[in-house]
């Protein structure tokens, strides 16, 4: 999986990254910092995301498990811009979507910049688990639920592949249908605009023509 991440002058991270079954992450994040991560997710699709805090400590030099008070604030963002999940969470939490529109889904990050200013310069490392699709499900809890065969639970898996497979293909289709329409968009303005800059070009010759023709017949050239 390749992702890249950008940082912006106000500390917003955006990490662009091609939809994966699983992904697992750490960053840094300041006080009052925000960190925005996007996914591209096919519609109807469920995402579960884990995280875990840890607190800088200076006395040891390394990070140590939150205080239980430090807080998380996670915010779901659909291609829309359309907020589908604002909650704030603890210092580990856990927080599931659905998404219904295919494309760019942001989340979002902040920490609870109140409880921060407890710890002047403080720095927290928060570890990430973003896991799409089938890879969503708890097979052992599924099995004993429903008490399936190890047979049974395979086909079950399989089939839980085969439907995320099609999602992702439908999701293919969607963005080279939106890539192709705005390729014609763009084809049929270049076009318009060649064909006016040919216009401008012969009004331009012909307005020329006439003012050279009025000049030599005023100097009686012709």
């Amino acid at each position: 999986m390749d992702m890249k991440a950008v940082v912006s002058s106000t500390g917003l991270m955006l990490l662009f990254a091609w939809l994966s079954p699983s992904q697992a992450l750490y960053f840094h994040i300041g006080e009052t910092e925000k960190k925005c991560f996007i996914e591209e997710i096919p519609d109807e699709t469920m995402v579960i995301g884990r995280y875990k805090t840890q607190l800088w400590d200076k006395q040891t030099g390394s990070f140590l498990p939150s205080t239980p008070g430090l807080g998380m604030h996670v915010e779901i963002k659909d291609p829309d811009a359309k907020i589908i999940l604002s909650r704030q969470y603890g210092s580990d939490g856990r927080f599931t979507f659905t998404s219904h529109t295919p494309g760019e889904h942001q989340i979002c990050l902040h920490s609870n910049s109140t409880k921060m200013a407890l710890f002047a310069g403080g720095k927290l490392r928060v570890h990430l688990d973003i896991q799409v699709g089938e890879h969503t499900n708890n097979y052992p809890e599924i099995a004993a639920k429903d008490k399936l065969t190890e047979l049974q639970l395979r086909v079950r898996q399989l089939l839980d592949q085969v439907e995320q497979i099609q999602k992702e293909q439908n999701y293919q289709r969607y963005r080279e249908e939106r890539f192709r329409m705005t390729s014609e968009s763009t084809n049929q303005r270049v076009l318009w605009w060649s064909i006016a800059q040919t216009f401008i070009l012969i009004i331009t010759g012909i307005w020329q023509m006439r003012h050279l023709k009025s000049f030599f017949e005023a100097k009686k050239l012709v």
